[in-house]
């Protein structure tokens, strides 16, 4: 299995991370797995552009960029590594804006996708909304897995209206939480790297638990 993720620079190096703290996301899964509390998995770090808060978004750039993992990254990843390329061993995660466009790589394509992670996501705020192609959709319900935290404190207040109007529209489209999709609140967590390191272990858990 593959877990892309959003941000690499920060997710596994204190010394490429743009704050000084990285994600851990190593050094946890290396202990979960060891542990036999998750599938073995391959990570794979893509490195943000200063385009950024453009190519993160639900716009144009937004699309190309998903176009860019799908059509370019993807397919190297799978010819080099020994992936297991189907959807069902195919996940995205990130944090704040990369939360927002791992839930939208995952919902608008989830035949390559079937699970995302998404911490502290902006799904809606300020001219933001992703909620609203949500409600909006009429299709059969996605077979995907969803996992979704947020923090309490600062931007994390601000953020939390469009994630409980994310959650409640994914309720009234069928999904069950704690099956479909999970949501973890810390209520006193901040909009960091320190604090989503602290959080790798539910949905490294949630996403990739050890197949019966």
């Amino acid at each position: 299995p593959v877990l892309y993720m959003q941000d690499g620079q920060n997710v596994i190096d204190p010394l490429t991370s743009s704050f000084g703290i990285d994600w851990q996301i190593d050094e946890v899964a290396d202990s979960l797995i060891k542990a036999k509390s998750i599938e073995e998995l391959i990570i794979v770090g893509i490195y943000n552009t200063p385009q950024r808060s453009q190519e993160y978004n639900n716009n144009k750039f937004g699309s190309a960029y998903i176009s860019f993992i799908i059509e370019e990254l993807k397919p190297f990843i799978d010819v080099i590594y020994r992936t297991l390329p189907d959807k069902a061993n195919t996940a995205i995660c990130g944090s704040s804006s990369g939360g927002l466009i791992s839930f939208k790589m995952l919902w608008e394509h989830s035949d390559i996708f079937s699970k995302a992670a998404c911490l502290s996501p902006a799904f809606k705020i300020d001219k933001i909304d992703y909620v609203a192609p949500i409600l909006d959709y009429l299709g059969a319900k996605k077979n995907i897995k969803i996992y979704i935290d947020n923090g309490g404190i600062g931007l994390e207040e601000q953020l939390q209206p469009g994630i409980d109007e994310m959650i409640s529209g994914l309720i009234e489209k069928g999904y069950i939480e704690n099956e479909d999709f999970l949501f973890v609140k810390d209520s006193l967590a901040v909009h960091n790297e320190a604090a989503w390191s602290k959080r790798v272990y539910r949905y490294l858990e949630f996403l990739f638990p050890i197949k019966e």
